[in-house]
């Protein structure tokens, strides 16, 4: 039996990238302030359909569930955020800075970077309409790639303004009704022929196509890079109207991250979504809101593409995995006294492993070895004593057993 197409397995090596690559995410976000929060992995089907409208059915892996409810598996994290801060907004000082770290579904066409499930941090900063949250949001999604090692030569945030081009289609008189379809149009101009988006375009072609050759301005973006330039990142950002983000509900600033080499899907993308909890609440709470979502997927092709970046984060894996102790057992009749130390060392906190069954002595010091141990403390014919040794050095004591968890920890220390 094989996983589902566009889903995975994770070994104990994959786990352990996966892991370390939430901690960093972890740090990041806390450096900011921001604050970890969860929900449910099935909503309401009903509640995708009111943001995205019902073809979004078709991107979701939804059922009807045995209280005859459709529910559906989350696609995003966005909406069920919009729900539980319309909940709950009263409780909380304001603006929110919130992050997550949700595992999503979406039944769509894999690809390079593209799953069926996916882990994604979201964070998001609620309550505040200022070109200051924007600047924050920015530094942190910048941040977040930082702290892995990348730098200015490695991706790129490319900054948009959806509302310099809702402006432009109101000067052009263009329908209220039709802005979310041009919009997706100029979003996907980058991605095919400059004939097929003329002709998707209309009379609006010459306009949108000033604007993409550069011909385009926009102050409120000016405004986040003056404010990037401050924190001494504006060499990560550069301002490109072409970037629109599909989704309808952003209202202001958009933007994505990508690699330089323009080898990988979008790194990250958010922008900010004004109106979105209103939409989405029933009892009518406005807030304003900005925030941004990084899959594992892609994360994990760019850091493996980078060798140095790799190695340092396997290194960081092998140090949260690896064994401060293992309890080597040469004489079974001090497997007693072992045990008895085993749980005194756990409960100091220390990593601490050994054979659940008799074995060679040989093969426990591997087994040691192999776990990554710092020292071994051996049970044999010193006993009261017990050979302490540090596997790097390869260096041996004796130690009194009623001063094994003092020197033990004293050797775990330096």
């Amino acid at each position: 039996m094989q996983p589902l197409p566009g889903f995975r397995d994770f070994l104990p090596d994959d786990c352990a990238f996966r892991n370390a690559i939430f901690a960093r995410w972890r740090e990041v976000c806390r450096s900011y302030g921001f604050v970890e929060w969860e929900g449910p992995v099935l909503e309401p089907t009903k509640l995708y359909k009111k943001k995205s409208g019902p073809e979004i059915v078709a991107q979701l892996f939804n059922f009807t569930d045995k209280g005859d409810r459709e529910v559906a598996l989350r696609p995003e994290l966005t909406p069920t955020l919009a729900r539980v801060v319309a909940a709950h907004e009263r409780e909380f000082r304001k603006p929110l800075k919130w992050f997550c770290i949700p595992q999503c579904f979406r039944y769509e066409k894999q690809q390079r970077g593209r799953l069926r499930e996916h882990f994604q941090l979201n964070c998001d900063l609620i309550g505040d309409a200022s070109a200051a949250a924007d600047v924050e949001i920015v530094a942190l999604a910048i941040d977040l790639l930082r702290a892995f090692g990348f730098t200015a030569t490695d991706f790129v945030v490319r900054l948009s303004d959806r509302e310099f081009w809702t402006d432009l289609l109101r000067r052009e008189n263009v329908p209220e009704a039709r802005w979310s379809e041009l919009l997706q149009v100029i979003d996907k101009s980058e991605r095919e022929p400059r004939e097929k988006t003329a002709e998707r375009l209309g009379p609006l072609a010459e306009p949108v196509f000033k604007v993409l050759d550069g011909g385009g301005r926009s102050e409120k973006l000016e405004t986040l890079l003056r404010g990037l330039e401050l924190r001494g990142l504006a060499g990560f950002v550069q301002i490109d109207l072409s970037i629109v983000r599909g989704l309808a509900y952003y209202t202001g600033v958009v933007f994505e991250l990508f690699d330089r080499a323009g080898e990988l899907r979008a790194i990250a993308g958010g922008g900010r979504y004004d109106n979105l909890v209103s939409q989405l609440s029933d009892a009518a709470v406005s807030l304003p809101a900005v925030g941004f979502a990084m899959g594992d997927v892609v994360l994990g092709e760019l850091i493996k593409e980078k060798p140095e970046i790799s190695s340092r984060l396997a290194e960081a894996v092998n140090r949260q995995s690896a064994l401060d102790v293992y309890l080597v057992v040469a004489k079974e009749e001090r497997r007693q006294e072992a045990m008895r130390h085993l749980q005194q060392l756990r409960d100091a906190g220390w990593r601490v492993d050994y054979p659940l069954e008799a074995a060679r002595v040989g093969k426990q010091f591997q087994t040691a070895e192999a776990m990554g141990a710092r020292i071994t403390l051996l049970y044999g014919d010193e006993w009261p004593a017990v050979k302490m040794k540090k596997l790097a050095t390869r260096e041996e004591v004796l130690v009194p057993n009623d001063e094994l968890l003092a020197r033990a920890g004293a050797a775990l220390s330096s």
